[in-house]
């Protein structure tokens, strides 16, 4: 195939955001550039089109790629439960509840769907930009990994690897990743630093020795990019999004915390501040929030139970500024879940099964305009509008959701992102509120993001590897323009 693969030293390396940069950077020269990632842990998922579940961050690099998200981008999706196993999606599908089968399945089912993706990629796209995971000098999951090194023997391309220089260590993980890869070492063709700040010209010398030592061509020097956002992959990187800002929004940091990605809107709106709550945040940062956002979860009885025990049930009971529960949020504040009583703010019984997921697209109307989300979800809500409480949304001439003007809760993911929503449930909390133009935003992101890695990469070298012609030089680093 022709392509390249990004893998990291580490996880949070920005594998995802050198990735989702190259797609834009290279859809901008005319390519037509497909995303990959064979396998990704993750509990923030999108549906595409087709009604399939595949990870948000290759639905995020589509879009970089200026391509509809699709099933096989990401042929494998695990959605961690708990600490010991995950839940396995293949091809878009619910494929098993646990992972007691895993190495198995990675030898079987798993690298077959892989296979098939590859090469459905290879007949109908110019390249393919393939993402690893983690890191691949983890050398105890050789045997059974088919995301990292095993991915890029099966697609037979290069490997750039990917240091996160902020974190401190890089230039020994570079050396101590390349030293662990064996016979893999030699498809590694060059090395991307990342996320650098400060004056560039004190890395010249780190980049020498890095070229030294290693004999790998140093692509490029990529600066933190503070101010470029895009959807981040996993918990590791919830972050608080402290500014001056003047609407205060806390969000329940669920264990096992899903499709936090809901929350990314807000990032764009200059008067917003989130705040990710916890059972020890305290009692004197709750009195400053406007609103509380009760986000999905991969566990709702689970979530439901951390919630009593922590304290927080009663802190949200008594909470007086707008409430909104999305998916998992949802759950947790109608009566009851199963037999198990929830926490009892809006009239609604859930009913779980474990058989029964739903995975769709939806589109609907609020107060007459139109609004768009999709659905992932185990369990089936009925809801007993009356006394105050009444539907949020309209979806197919059907209520969907519930509210009372305060209290509020939908199983639609990326409401936020409707705009006129957004703005209308902001100017509950805080009066007047324009809408931000999101998918301007995240278009502009994309540029950004490729306007960033052009001017700090080899981009030469990258499209030589690209075509799979031999590169001109070893060192010939580009850091800077």
């Amino acid at each position: 195939m022709k392509g390249i693969m990004i893998q990291g030293t580490s996880s949070d390396s920005g594998k995802s955001f050198i990735a989702a940069g190259l797609c834009r950077m290279l859809s901008n020269m005319g390519l037509h550039i497909c995303p990959f990632k064979s396998q990704n842990m993750s509990n923030n998922a999108y549906v595409t089109h087709d009604g399939r579940e595949i990870s948000t961050a290759q639905a995020v690099q589509a879009h970089a790629a200026r391509l509809t998200p699709e099933y096989f981008m990401n042929p494998i999706l695990l959605k961690p439960k708990h600490n010991s196993s995950s839940e396995i999606i293949l091809n878009g599908r619910v494929y098993a509840h646990d992972t007691s089968r895993y190495r198995e399945f990675t030898q079987g089912a798993g690298i077959i769907a892989i296979r098939q993706a590859l090469a459905h990629i290879a007949a109908n796209f110019e390249a393919v930009i393939i993402e690893g995971a983690g890191s691949p000098a983890e050398v105890n999951l050789n045997a059974c990994e088919i995301v990292n090194m095993r991915i890029a023997r099966e697609a037979d391309v290069p490997v750039i690897l990917v240091a996160d220089v902020d974190r401190g260590g890089s230039l020994a993980s570079v050396a101590g990743t390349l030293e662990l890869l064996g016979d893999d070492r030699q498809r590694v063709k060059g090395i991307i630093f990342n996320k650098f700040r400060g004056d560039i010209e004190l890395f010249r010398d780190a980049v020498t020795w890095t070229e030294n030592f290693t004999g790998v061509k140093v692509v490029g020097v990529v600066p933190y990019a503070e101010n470029v956002k895009i959807s981040p992959e996993d918990s590791l990187d919830i972050r608080d999004n402290i500014t001056a800002g003047k609407i205060n929004i806390g969000v329940i940091n669920f264990p096992g915390i899903a499709n936090f990605t809901d929350i990314d809107p807000f990032m764009h709106e200059h008067d917003t501040n989130i705040i990710y709550v916890n059972g020890d945040t305290s009692i004197k940062t709750f009195h400053e929030l406007d609103a509380l956002i009760l986000p999905g979860t991969k566990n709702t009885p689970a979530a439901l139970e951390w919630l009593k025990t922590s304290g927080l049930d009663e802190v949200i009971a008594n909470f007086h500024g707008q409430i909104f529960g999305i998916c998992g949020g949802l759950q947790v504040l109608g009566r009851m879940i199963d037999d198990v009583s929830g926490l009892g703010l809006v009239p609604a019984v859930t009913t779980m099964n474990e058989n029964d997921k739903i995975t769709r697209q939806v589109s609907g109307s609020y107060r007459g305009e139109s609004i768009t989300g999709y659905e992932i979800h185990y369990g089936r809500t009925e809801y007993s509008y009356g006394d105050g409480f009444h539907e949020l949304f309209t979806v197919g001439g059907s209520p969907e959701g519930i509210t009372d003007g305060r209290i509020s809760g939908t199983y639609l993911h990326g409401v936020f992102s409707n705009d006129n929503f957004r703005a209308s449930w902001l100017k509950k909390i805080y009066g007047a509120h324009s809408f931000t133009d999101t998918h301007t935003v995240n278009n502009n992101s994309y540029d950004a993001i490729a306007d960033v890695l052009a001017k700090n990469i080899d981009v030469d070298f990258i499209l030589r590897l690209l075509q799979q012609l031999p590169p001109a030089t070893l060192h010939s680093s580009q850091m800077s323009n």
